[in-house]
This record gives C-alpha cells, sequence and structure tokens, in this order.
C-alpha cells in the first residue's frame, strides 16, 4: 500500500516512508492512498483475541512492509504488562444501559496517548531499517498536555532517536508539565513556549519546513520527524481502539454483531477522533462520531456551518489537551471526503492567509452526515463530574466529562439511543486540581499532595506512574518565544 499527501497526491511513499518523514516537505500529511475493508466475519474473529492480537490484525492492513511476526512483536511489547496496569489494555465499562466508558489511561502516563506512543517507537525504529536511513531521528512534539509525555515516555532511549518537546507554558495541567519536567532519559528534551498550543504546533511545523535548518542538521547526523499526530504511524495504532471496543461489547453481549454504535470523542487536533472514522471507512458498525469540545469550539462551529475560522478568543480550561484552535487532522478528513489535493491546498492557504475557511457545500454536508458535535465550559463540565460520581460512582477526568455532557445534550436533542461509547482519554487524577472541586473541596492539595487528596476523597487509587511523581526532582524548566524554537532544536542537537 502507498500513502500519499494530502496537499499533493502525485507523490507516492511507503509506509516506513511516511513514518520516517511524518509530515510532507510541502506541508501535507501522509495517508494511505486506499482504506483496507475489513472481511465479513472479522469483527467476530477479533473479538476472540487479545488486544495486542487484534492491534495486529489490524495495523498489518495497512502495513504491506512489515511482516504480521513483526507487528504482533511490537505490540507484544507496547501493550504488555510491564506498560499496561491491565491485560485488556483499553477496557470497556459499562456504566449504564447503552452507554459505555472505553478507558484508556492504563499506560504508562495515564493518558489515551499512549496506545500509540508505546507503539511508534518501534514502527519508526523498524521504518529507519527499511528505508536505509543512517541518520539520528530528531523527534519533535508540540504538545497541549498529554502527549509530550507519552512521547517522551515512548522514546526514552530508544537507539538512533533524540526528542525535543515544546509545550505552552502555563497552558497544561499541574500534573502534566510535572511528569515532563521530570522525565528520566538521556535522549530527551523539554522546553515551554510562550504562548498557546497553536503557537508551538505552528513553530514545529515551520521547522519541518525549513530547508536549510534541515539541510544543516542533516551535516550533522541528524533528520526530522514527528510524534504529533501529523505522523500517519500515530493515527494508525488509534484505529485499533475503536475496533476492540466493538469487541468487547460483542464479547459481553451488550450489542449484536452488526448492531451500529456511536462514539463520543474529547478531541481538540481531531486525530483521535478521525481514528473512529477510519474504523467505520472500515466497515465497522458506526453511527455517529460525536466530536466533543470545550470552550475552545472551532470544531463545533466547522461540523455545523462549513466554516473554519480560529479567529476568536483562546480560552485556556479545565480540559487544557483540547485547548487548540487549529486541528490539524481535519486535513486528513477533507482530502478524505474531497478527494482532492487542490481543494485542500486552497483550504489550507486560506487558513494561513485568513485565519478561516469555508469548504463546499456537499463537502460539509458529507461530514455531517457522519459527525455529529457539540461543546461545553468548565461550568458544565465540573457539574457533570461531581453528579456522575454521586449518582454512578464513577470518576471521570474533566476531557471525559465533556464528552459525557455533549452525549447527554445530543441524546436529549436527537432521541437517539444508540448504544453510545463515550472515549475516555486521561486519568482524573492528571487533572486533581479541576476534579477536587468539582466533587466538593473547598481546598485542593497543591502539587503531588493533591494526587493522594483524590484517592483519599474519592476512594479509588492513584494509578501508580503519578503516585510515583511525589518527590521527584524537575529535570527541564526552559522557556522559550516560539520565534526562537529553531535555535533551541539546535542547541539540543550540539
Amino acid at each position: 500500500m502507498q500513502y500519499l499527501s494530502t496537499r499533493d497526491e502525485a507523490l507516492r511513499f511507503s509506509a516506513s516512508q511516511a513514518i520516517v518523514q511524518g509530515l510532507s516537505r510541502e506541508g501535507g500529511l501522509f495517508l494511505p492512498e486506499t482504506i483496507p475493508a475489513l472481511r465479513p466475519d472479522a469483527l467476530t474473529a477479533l473479538a476472540g483475541l487479545s488486544y495486542t492480537e487484534r492491534a495486529a490484525a489490524v495495523m498489518k492492513l495497512f502495513l504491506d512492509e512489515f511482516s504480521q511476526d513483526e507487528l504482533r512483536d511490537f505490540a507484544g511489547r507496547a501493550y504488555g504488562p510491564a506498560k499496561f496496569d491491565t491485560p485488556a489494555v483499553a477496557p470497556v465499562a459499562a456504566l449504564l444501559p447503552g452507554l459505555h466508558i472505553l478507558e484508556l489511561w492504563h499506560g504508562p502516563t495515564c493518558a489515551f496517548k499512549d496506545l500509540a506512543l508505546q507503539m511508534l517507537p518501534y514502527l519508526l525504529t523498524s521504518s529507519l531499517q527499511k528505508t536505509g536511513e543512517t541518520k539520528t531521528a530528531c523527534i519533535l512534539v508540540a504538545t497541549s498536555g498529554d502527549t509530550g509525555k507519552a512521547a517522551l515516555e515512548g522514546f526514552r532511549d530508544v537507539d538512533r532517536t533524540k526528542i525535543l518537546v515544546f509545550y505552552p507554558k502555563d497552558g497544561v495541567s499541574e500534573i502534566q508539565q510535572l511528569q515532563m519536567a521530570t522525565q528520566e532519559g538521556r535522549n530527551v528534551g523539554v522546553e515551554a513556549v510562550y504562548g498557546n498550543f497553536d503557537d508551538a504546533q505552528t513553530g514545529v511545523k515551520r521547522i519541518f519546513s525549513d530547508a536549510a535548518l534541515r539541510a544543516e542538521l542533516a551535516g550533522k547526523g541528524y533528520f526530522l520527524s514527528s510524534a504529533n499526530s501529523i505522523n500517519w504511524g500515530r493515527v494508525l495504532p488509534q484505529i485499533v481502539y475503536y475496533i476492540s471496543a466493538y469487541c468487547e461489547l460483542l464479547t459481553r453481549g451488550a450489542i449484536r454483531a452488526g448492531e451500529p454504535v456511536s462514539f463520543c470523542v474529547p478531541t481538540g487536533n481531531f486525530g483521535n477522533i478521525l481514528a473512529g472514522y477510519y474504523a467505520r471507512a472500515m466497515g465497522l458498525p458506526v453511527k455517529k462520531l460525536i466530536c466533543a469540545s470545550n470552550a475552545n469550539n472551532v470544531l463545533t462551529e466547522f461540523i455545523e456551518t462549513g466554516v473554519y475560522d480560529r479567529n476568536r478568543p483562546f480560552y485556556t480550561t479545565s480540559s487544557p489537551s483540547m485547548d487548540i484552535l487549529i486541528s490539524s487532522n481535519l486535513e486528513r478528513l477533507l482530502y478524505l471526503l474531497s478527494g482532492s489535493d487542490a481543494e485542500v491546498r486552497g483550504y489550507m492557504q486560506s487558513l494561513r492567509d485568513a485565519g478561516r475557511y469555508r469548504v463546499a457545500d456537499a463537502l460539509r454536508d458529507k461530514i455531517r452526515d457522519v459527525f455529529a458535535c457539540g461543546c461545553c465550559g468548565d461550568g458544565e463540565t465540573a457539574k457533570t463530574i461531581g453528579r456522575v460520581f454521586r449518582t454512578d460512582g464513577y470518576l471521570l477526568d474533566t476531557h471525559t466529562a465533556v464528552a459525557y455532557t455533549v452525549l447527554e445534550r445530543y441524546r436529549e436533542q436527537t432521541g437517539d439511543s444508540t448504544p453510545a461509547v463515550v472515549v475516555s482519554t486521561a486519568s482524573p487524577f492528571k487533572f486533581c486540581q479541576s476534579v477536587l472541586p468539582a466533587l466538593g473541596v473547598a481546598e485542593p492539595a497543591q502539587g503531588t499532595d493533591a494526587i493522594a487528596q483524590l484517592a483519599q476523597v474519592s476512594g479509588r487509587p492513584a494509578p501508580a506512574p503519578l503516585a510515583m511523581l511525589a518527590g521527584k526532582t524537575p529535570r527541564f524548566g526552559g522557556v522559550t518565544k516560539k520565534e526562537d524554537m529553531a535555535r533551541v532544536v539546535t542547541e539540543f542537537l550540539k
């Protein structure tokens, strides 16, 4: 299977080339030229397998160059007991009849990014061998909170890689910042950026497009790659957990084979919900993908109107991983549904020049056929956390509470009772300063003391990776202007 660029479909790359490069040089995103279909009996067969086996089987459909044995080995190491605290890897909790929670935070950094970023280092290092690349990969990452720590942990001390993470100063939770600042490993670096996530993400993209800098780094034996969801190697492993969730519901008899389900996904950069779209396009019986946003509701407006407009106030919210106004992975969906690289180039040029674009009516209608949407603010988020804990005994993090709220409203407005899965993207213990007040705590503790406090108040044990943060000394504390990010990269690679 070949991979092409959203902005130049004449380009053709192998999967390993696309994974190594990360971002196409003209700024486009790689995606497979075709979407493989699941066999009619595939879901029933996959339901009888472990998560590791499901991952290998699904990814093989997109990765011709990789053997089944290779992928099974990668999945075994990525999702084994040394990394995940449950054999299910991505368990599905039954909360209410017809409403389920897909828990994607049982990995080493307690966020859904682990499902992709524990796999990506194996895909990348194998791809380096397959492409004959001899230089060292410098992985650049912009994070709104969770990707940074997950990428650092995934690539820690991986041979022939160095990884540098940029995050917005004061734009992540206290625990997220501490996770990154205390990261261990000889090949890692972390730098805060004055501004918001979009500033950090735009800065990374600008570095990728800087031919002079790429040449300078090549002379030093480095090439640039990405662990953000602009890299196809990030999106692919995420497809697996949508299919796996359906299999779990089949296994427990919550749905019948072929019965449709809907997924409500808290999303900012559109990578998580895009993986759900790919699963649906492969044949997974998905009725609706419901895009849940916080106060930074650029995606809600886009799905409702067909107008993408980042010219709006930026809000720092209690769900910081969604505090994004430029949703990079939306570009892949625009290409998939328009089939035109010229059309996508036009939209992206308009976004650069004017900060907005309007898609053609036909494209808007195609999007609305698949996607529903909604948004909610911090006040509603907090109320949902408190109410669900009191009535159902389930502890939501802020991002999952956004999705839960949006799903409830969608069902009320539409009367749609299709079985639904809320995609839970992070442990509530990563956002103690927001979750504790939602549970009625007037004076939340500070720093890692808040983790112990939440465990006591909720009666839930804190995940070990977060509990172990207590007493760790930060290694990284640098802050830079967005204009100086390239300089930080060159200094990191001295």
